[in-house]
């Protein structure tokens, strides 16, 4: 079966460092922040201006002055802070986080980002902070389904939307795969028990590769 976007978020949350500064991107990303590693110090912060983004409140814990990018409820970890929201993208444009967990509607197979708009004048641009992150942050991760709800790839030879930024993403973490963006191309690092290769070239618009060690993806039931 396909992970769930929790899962996609735990399964992205796993690779974190302990110490590193991440922004968690609107979407499917901020679900990271309930999923961290136990016993690794990892820094959040949110492009509004919060520094030290701790996991989503319970119903008795919401302080609406306290949300994230994307206006969802957020709490504080402790030693967490506010600051301008200049100053927030002063982090960001001087290269100061070490990752931005991103979504996305589509990633080419040069690592090229579209995650801004698809044209469609029912649902407005969000441009927000994006463009700053995928080119501020030291380093991109996409979460994304691998495909529309209508089967079509989200993956790609080229991206068919406008671009947010070109050849930033290295890594992608879908509900069928983690594939990083090499130099040659999409290599499949982990895929899930229940698809087989051809399957999964088959949600795929670009060309894939596997990876020599290629592992079972999988993650706890949520």
């Amino acid at each position: 079966m396909p992970l769930n976007r929790k899962q996609i978020a735990w399964r992205a949350a796993q690779d974190l460092a302990d110490g590193v500064y991440v922004n968690l991107g609107i979407g499917l990303p901020t679900m990271v922040a309930d999923v961290l590693p136990e016993g690794r110090e990892i820094v959040l912060q949110s492009e509004n201006g919060v520094l030290g983004v701790g996991p989503a409140p319970g119903a008795n814990e919401i302080d609406l002055d306290l949300v994230n990018a994307g206006k969802q409820p957020v709490t504080l970890v402790t030693g967490g802070s506010y600051v301008h929201h200049t100053d927030s993208f002063l982090m960001i444009r001087g290269h100061h986080l070490d990752l931005a967990l991103l979504g996305a509607f589509e990633v080419a197979e040069n690592g090229d980002l579209a995650n801004w708009t698809t044209g469609d004048p029912k649902f407005p641009p969000g441009v927000g902070g994006a463009m700053d992150l995928a080119v501020g942050a030291k380093e991109i991760r996409v979460l994304v389904e691998h495909t529309t709800r209508g089967g079509t790839p989200r993956l790609r030879r080229r991206c068919g939307y406008p671009l947010t930024a070109a050849g930033v993403v290295r890594r992608i973490y879908t509900d069928l795969a983690v594939v990083d963006v090499t130099a040659e191309g999409f290599l499949v690092r982990e895929m899930v028990e229940d698809i087989d290769f051809a399957a999964l070239q088959a949600k795929t618009e670009a060309e894939l590769r596997k990876a020599p060690d290629l592992k079972v993806l999988e993650a706890p039931p949520f």
